[in-house]
């Protein structure tokens, strides 16, 4: 009997690949738990469609990201912090604060489990971060940490 098959399935293949299987293995096991269908010619050029649907969408989403990522390089963000003289900041800017900072600018959210920092930034000054769009696509942002004045870290 050949299935195609729908969901990848250990030992035997991936989703979309036609495999020659036993005739009691696929209808007692593979059929009836949704992993695989019959491979009729229907059902072939069904999956050949829906792998054309999915590679035209992620082509889409590619060059959103590609354009995303051109702009957030060019990106500066700057944010007045309160810092000691020695230019260590009182707090931290963190990767929530450059996920927000991102959105605010460039009116597209940004998950913070994208942004890759070790740790929080604690020290006045220029810090080139990356940003993980997708698995190849990781642009740098450039955060820039400044102190408050006098006037403005006494009142804040």
């Amino acid at each position: 009997m050949e299935v195609l098959l729908l969901k990848d399935v250990k030992r035997l293949g991936k989703a979309g690949e036609i495999k020659k299987v036993a005739d009691g293995y696929g209808r007692n096991y593979l059929i009836p738990r949704g992993l695989a269908v019959l491979a009729t010619p229907g059902a072939i050029r069904r999956t050949e469609v829906q792998k054309a649907i999915a590679q035209q969408r992620e082509e889409r989403i590619r060059t959103d990201n590609q354009a995303f990522a051109e702009r957030l390089s060019e990106l500066t963000l700057t944010f007045q912090v309160k810092a000691s003289e020695k230019g260590r900041l009182y707090g931290s800017v963190t990767a929530a604060d450059i996920a927000a900072e991102i959105e605010k600018q460039t009116g597209r959210p940004v998950d913070k489990r994208k942004i890759v920092l070790d740790e929080p930034l604690r020290l006045l000054g220029k810090h080139r971060v990356p940003v993980r769009l997708m698995a190849s696509l990781v642009p740098e942002v450039t955060v820039v940490l400044e102190p408050l004045s006098e006037t403005e870290q006494t009142t804040k």
